[in-house]
């Protein structure tokens, strides 16, 4: 088993957090070497062909995956929805349909999930919704994404002014964007449908078409490129770390996907029935503080993560990772993930998953080499 443990990097802010993971084996030289090479032979290459740069007819790039979707599904807000992560709200409702995935630790070692849909449309019934937390807004603003939450914790009401938000405290907009099902117990029945949010979106006056100076989200690359990390390290199987849903990815080179499972077994889509799977892992490492001051019984209770003081990483596609560091400016500014020689890294077209791992728990971020690998580890 290899394993990399992530050094804090760069100091953190009043909600300090910071995250990594890794392996004792990496060859950062031979990464960085590689890495270099690629975006030197970029940054060398001729303009993109006609082909790349005109679009097809009435297709337009997803911001949030790269690839070619209609043009008037390109141009609107994406949906980011708090979905919860506990066994008790499995199976999850319409979560394939996600284009990116924030997995984030929230209290009690649990993780609860941030799915941003591009194109939602037709969908009736997505979810289970649950509450807000602070550090979800930061990464929904770098989207300008319409955020959907079941409540919020005490110290997202003065954050939640920052954002154009589906407040469920509202009850108008409660009745409009969310409902229960007699399927599950509550509080994991709260889901939402696109109708619904549509009329929540139109009640509240929300503007649906992206604002300007927002565009792709990551520096995908081009239709005829695969980012293959050559000379990076294995990554057959990722291991997050995460202390309760235990989760995983396994790589299958046949179609270039890293497939999802959690407590235990297989994380599919309820909907569909098919196993969640994605072509990029990017694994974020972020120091954190708890918050306080509030006088109330919530004090020390929820986490305090810090999305822009920066930290280190690792970016996992095609059975490899490499090693980066991630910075962010500003409310709606994009994180941005370098290699080692500070160049931005490319990513391959297709739906991301998105790994916020604290920096204490670095050493239980593990990559393996194979299936029989990860099979035969030893328990920790």
């Amino acid at each position: 088993m290899k394993k990399y443990v992530n050094a804090v990097l760069l100091a953190a802010l009043g909600c300090t957090v910071l995250s990594g993971c890794g392996k004792s084996e990496a060859k950062p030289q031979e990464t960085t070497e590689t890495v270099a090479a690629e975006t030197n032979a970029e940054s060398d290459a001729e303009p993109e062909t006609e082909a790349e740069a005109v679009s097809p007819e009435g297709m337009a790039r997803n911001n949030l995956t790269g690839e070619w979707i209609s043009a008037d599904a390109a141009a609107k807000r994406p949906l980011a929805l708090m979905i919860e992560n506990t066994r008790e709200a499995w199976p999850h409702y319409g979560i394939e349909n996600a284009d990116i995935v924030y997995e984030c630790p929230v209290e009690g070692s649990i993780t609860r999930y941030m799915a941003l849909f591009q194109d939602y449309s037709g969908m009736d019934r997505i979810g289970n919704v649950r509450s807000c937390r602070p550090y979800y807004v930061d990464f929904a603003s770098e989207y300008d994404a319409i955020y959907a939450h079941f409540g919020e914790c005490i110290f997202a009401f003065d954050i939640l002014e920052k954002i154009d938000d589906l407040d469920a405290l509202e009850g108008q907009v409660e009745n409009l964007a969310f409902y229960r099902t007699s399927d599950m117990n509550a509080p994991h029945n709260a889901y939402v449908s696109a109708d619904g949010i549509d009329a929540a979106i139109a009640y509240k006056g929300y503007s649906t078409t992206m604002a300007d100076g927002f565009g792709e989200h990551y520096n995908f690359a081009n239709d005829d490129e695969t980012v293959s990390l050559d000379n990076g390290y294995d990554a057959v199987v990722v291991e997050p770390g995460y202390r309760i849903d235990k989760p995983w990815f396994v790589y299958n080179p046949s179609d270039g996907l890293y497939y999802r499972y959690a407590f235990g077994s297989e994380e599919k889509d309820a909907v569909t029935g098919d196993q969640l799977a994605y072509n990029n892992i990017i694994l974020q490492g972020v120091n954190y503080t708890m918050y306080t001051g509030s006088g109330t019984q919530f004090d020390d209770k929820y986490l305090n993560i810090d999305c822009y003081s920066g930290g280190t990483g690792q970016y996992v596609t095609n059975g490899k990772a490499i090693d980066i560091t991630w910075s962010k400016d500003s409310l709606t500014s994009p994180t941005r993930y370098f290699d080692a020689d500070g160049n931005e890294i490319k990513v391959n077209q297709g739906k991301t998953w998105v790994c916020v791992v604290l920096n204490e728990d670095a050493d239980r971020v593990h990559f393996y080499g194979s299936e029989d690998e990860f099979n035969n580890r030893s328990a920790e």
